[in-house]
């Protein structure tokens, strides 16, 4: 949603609106059920369908952006989902809608489909027109991790396919020599292994056992839809901490051989500079 633009042609959310916005909806697009009997009636949820039935989320994406299609985003962006009827993933991607226009479909749509997470929010259903409104496609969509763990891949091959199209957006490279890609994958942190269980405790478990989860304790920090108000402010907390301390730890992934290398932010900020101003240019494009 800070890709959409508003009425200024500016992004419509800016990155210091994500936490006020999260903190005043989340509360109301994951309504925690509440007393003693919590963790049964939750339970019993999860084993008759879906935990949420998503309309405060829909209504709330579909108010904010309106009738905005794809190619209205200010950035280049590509979404991955996945469609349930077809059983393949489909990528709605700023670049593919140039070909293929019954792709350019309403942001709110792509949102509430990349967002329908199984057994948490219903599968999205939608139908779209080309851009000369004669041919439609059906979209049965949900979240597209279901197919892509890893969206930075995906972000990559998209630039890859274009640098081999030649698209005037990027400089003339090699489309496999990723020493000129520089990728940001900005995440909400991890949580440590709480070590709860081993293999003599889960040994014992039947089928409800293993279907459920207690994350009701410390961990409620690495789960997405615990909106307590004291979880909200632990993970206010625990992000204003990640942003203030420059000597937390970020990942840089060396692309050949895929394997993390551990740095520090101050040597990332080094290193950003260092790649902008070399002899060979990073690719430039709307993304950036």
């Amino acid at each position: 949603m800070i890709s959409a633009p508003n009425a200024s042609n500016r992004p419509f959310f800016a990155a210091k609106d994500i936490v006020p916005f999260y903190l005043e909806h989340s509360p109301k697009i994951f309504p925690q059920t509440r007393g003693v009997c919590a963790p049964v009636v939750d339970l019993m949820k999860a084993l008759k369908g879906l935990k949420y039935d998503g309309k405060y989320l829909h209504n709330l994406i579909s108010k904010n952006l309106g009738g905005l299609k794809l190619h209205d985003t200010l950035t280049n962006v590509v979404i991955p989902t996945f469609d349930v009827k077809k059983l393949q993933p489909i990528k709605l991607s700023y670049y593919q809608k140039k070909t293929s226009t019954v792709l350019d479909a309403q942001l709110s749509d792509i949102c509430i489909s990349t967002s329908a997470a199984p057994a948490y929010f219903p599968a999205h259903s939608f139908e779209n027109k080309n851009e000369q409104g004669e041919d439609s496609e059906e979209f049965n969509l949900i979240d597209g991790g279901i197919a892509v763990n890893n969206p930075a891949l995906v972000a990559i091959s998209e630039v890859t396919k274009q640098i081999i199209r030649q698209n005037p957006d990027f400089d003339p490279v090699k489309p496999m020599d990723y020493n000129r890609f520089l990728v940001i994958s900005i995440g909400t942190g991890s949580n440590r292994s709480e070590q709860k269980y081993n293999a003599k405790m889960t040994s014992k478990w039947g089928i409800i056992s293993s279907l459920y989860y207690d994350n009701q304790l410390k961990g409620d920090g690495a789960s997405v839809d615990v909106t307590t108000d004291e979880n909200l402010k632990k993970i206010s907390r625990s992000w204003s901490k990640f942003t203030e301390e420059t000597s937390l730890p970020v990942s840089i992934n060396q692309l050949r051989t895929v394997v993390p290398t551990r740095k520090h932010s101050k040597g990332l900020q080094s290193y950003c500079p260092r790649k902008r101003n070399s002899e060979n240019p990073m690719p430039k494009s709307k993304d950036q």
